[in-house]
């Protein structure tokens, strides 16, 4: 998946300015800057929530434009929205079942999630609405997963999630990655997204000011929310 030269936003209120990202399989990609810097918005322009003003999103070299949201499932693209994305009034397995609609059978879906998520296995029967907030998580991912992607968009995975919780679900989309799907993520829990991704992007108003290898970037991540935190305190 890329974004070329993609400027984005809401009406006439600019957000994106001129982003660039490559995603190829197996990458874990994690995009990365302070709030209000376009991340969210990135993730929305891959997911054809909102419309591209200027550039182009590509998935394996075609052009993405005037391609339905809903049928990006179709070409690989799937989304777990900040929130987690299930449907709460419904069951472990109900969830799952509203998954077959993608044309995968319920036993694949059923087996593919219990087999990575075996807790979810004895509470299938259970509201998803009242499951911990690690486990309604799962149940979102799993969801995603049962549409074969090639491309995983994941807005803020750590939401709400203590940080024992946070590690093992990156734990998680690290095996996912090493299936070969490519991982974009947005997230606040920086430091812990770094540890299992291979590519790293800081964005901030709109651009990405940097890109390179996690590791090298920490510290710089820093300095981008701490710059952030200073001139906010000086608006105010």
């Amino acid at each position: 998946m890329q974004l070329v030269e993609v400027t984005a936003g809401y009406g006439r209120i600019p957000v994106l300015d001129g982003v660039n990202l490559e995603l190829q399989a197996g990458d874990i990609y994690a995009l990365l800057g302070p709030n209000g810097g376009g991340k969210s918005t990135t993730l929305k322009v891959c997911s054809r929530q909102i419309g591209i003003s200027t550039g182009e999103l590509r998935v394996s070299g075609q052009s993405m434009e005037g391609i339905n949201p809903e049928i990006l499932s179709k070409v690989g693209i799937c989304t777990i929205p900040e929130g987690k994305g299930i449907f709460p009034n419904l069951s472990v397995q109900e969830n799952l079942v509203v998954m077959t609609h993608t044309g995968a059978e319920l036993d694949e879906i059923e087996t593919a999630t219990f087999d990575r998520f075996p807790q979810l296995a004895t509470r299938r029967k259970q509201l998803a609405g009242t499951l911990s907030g690690g486990e309604q998580q799962m149940l979102a991912m799993s969801r995603a997963l049962g549409t074969n992607p090639k491309i995983l968009l994941l807005d803020e995975l750590s939401m709400g999630l203590a940080p024992k919780i946070v590690k093992d679900l990156y734990e998680i989309v690290h095996q996912i990655s090493e299936e070969g799907i490519g991982v974009l993520v947005v997230e606040q829990f920086a430091r812990t997204v770094l540890g299992v991704s291979n590519k790293a992007g800081i964005m901030i108003n709109g651009k990405i000011v940097r890109e390179g290898d996690p590791n090298e970037l920490e510290e710089e991540l820093s300095a981008a929310y701490l710059g952030r935190r200073e001139k906010d305190r000086s608006e105010q």
